[in-house]
């Protein structure tokens, strides 16, 4: 045998041995049903446990893996822990974690039609099975991009492009939206340098029409997009979609709906209702890492007329000439984006798996559970729900308590693994928030974490 040939071979152990414990490990984490909440652990102590582990020679897979599964995962919080309840948790279903690894392992590149054809074809009939979900006309079509935040940047990018194509440009350009929309639209309006126009919802957090048509009186044409959220992260509640849709007929702007969280729920016939005018939208998004049981990162955003995204975002470059100067559909076109992984290949896999019949009932199964939950918070003294939820975000108060008290309780929660619940807050008062979209979160999960408020 040749040395090359003996390298070759011993490359060819190497890696076997490397593909045979990363995937040993990965099934047993998949397969486990004992996986601990977890906590973080201080920089110090991360240091001290963990060790140097890069330098010159390497310190080899198995020492590797070992650091990362017992220092390094043990100091990092499980999301997909059924008492997770802070934040939006993530569930990914086993067939969509599992074929996260498919993904990495198949040196997929999902940027353009030519290198990715296969993978962008899967990616396209989810997104055009959520477009149908969402009543958008049958040419709708968009990219999965990082979360929500690219997305809402991404669409308002496109809004005003087709803004600075179709009228005078004023003086300054604005968005209107709610007062408690999500923070990545203010994020959005300071890297697009444009003005945000807040609009007070009413008292049950709703952002209604007659708001928002003031606000389109008052500041006219400089406003090219008005964002309307249909599922807000701190309540879950549903903006007047119908109704500030139905502004357009004398009002020119984008309507962009954000329903990073909670647009999922119109799987659920229960939810659909609270979603009429969502059809009307010029894009929108939803995170499939949140309700619709995704690894992360994903976010699938969808444009009415997907030219204009395209318009808005296709990067031109001498050696992308080949790429651009076809009518190939490239998902890096319709996205502030370049480079980019097949991410909704894991969610494709998941429904050709499950069908969509599944993910109905599990979306179901959490509004009923957010209901189940705010009666007994209701029936319970010391406790009062700051709103009755619409979706599956339960926010409630415990009498007697402030921030501190709060804190305290969350650190508890988390130090005995019992649950990681971060305090939140509303119109300046501190508050105890569930947001509940893992199927396997039960009852008697919450029940036992209310009795630890007494």
């Amino acid at each position: 045998m040749t040395a090359d040939a003996v390298r070759m071979h011993e490359v060819s152990e190497e890696a076997a041995t490397i593909v045979d414990l990363v995937l040993d490990y990965s099934r047993r984490r998949l397969l486990s049903r004992e996986t601990p909440l977890d906590k973080p652990l201080s920089a110090p102590e991360l240091s001290r446990l963990a060790g140097r582990t890069i330098d010159e020679d390497g310190i080899g897979a198995r020492k590797a893996l070992s650091v990362f599964e017992h220092v390094l995962a043990p100091a990092c919080i499980t999301t997909d822990d059924p008492q997770y309840l802070s934040f939006i948790p993530s569930a990914p279903s086993k067939a969509a974690a599992a074929f996260d690894l498919v993904v990495s392992a198949s040196a997929l590149y999902g940027g353009s039609w030519l290198e990715g054809a296969g993978a962008v074809h899967a990616e396209n009939e989810v997104l055009r099975w959520l477009g149908s979900e969402f009543g958008l006309p049958a040419g709708a079509g968009g990219v999965f991009v990082q979360g929500g935040t690219l997305g809402n940047l991404s669409a308002l990018v496109a809004a005003r492009a087709h803004a600075i194509d179709t009228r005078p440009r004023p003086d300054r350009w604005r968005v209107v939206c709610s007062a408690e929309a999500h923070s990545s639209i203010a994020s959005a309006a300071r890297v697009m340098d444009i003005e945000v126009v807040a609009v007070a919802p009413t008292d049950d957090g709703v952002l209604r029409a007659d708001a928002v048509a003031a606000a389109l009186e008052e500041y006219g044409a400089s406003v090219f997009a008005v964002v309307a959220t249909a599922g807000s992260t701190n309540f879950g509640i549903v903006d007047d979609l119908a109704g500030i849709a139905a502004l357009k007929e004398r009002y020119d702007f984008w309507l962009h709906v954000d329903g990073a969280y909670g647009l999922a729920a119109m799987l659920s016939p229960r939810a659909r209702p609270l979603f009429a005018g969502v059809e009307h939208a010029d894009s929108l998004v939803v995170d499939p890492h949140k309700w619709l049981f995704a690894p992360f990162d994903a976010c699938a955003l969808l444009y009415r007329d997907p030219e204009l995204g395209r318009r808005a975002h296709t990067q031109h470059a001498e050696y992308l000439d080949t790429l651009t100067e076809k009518s190939d559909w490239s998902p890096s076109d319709y996205a502030a984006h370049l480079t980019r992984r097949p991410r909704g290949l894991p969610l494709w896999f998941s429904l050709a798996t499950y069908g969509a019949g599944v993910y109905r009932e599990a979306v179901t199964a959490s509004l009923d559970l957010a209901q189940q939950i705010a009666d007994e918070i209701e029936r319970r003294p010391g406790l009062r729900l700051v709103r009755r939820p619409q979706l599956s975000v339960v926010v409630f108060e415990r009498d007697g308590w402030d921030k501190a008290d709060y804190e305290a309780w969350s650190a508890r929660l988390l130090d005995d693994q019992h649950a990681f619940v971060t305090p939140s807050g509303h119109r300046g008062r501190t508050n105890a928030r569930f947001a509940l979209v893992n199927p396997r979160t039960t009852f008697a999960h919450l029940t036992r974490i209310l009795d630890t408020t007494a």
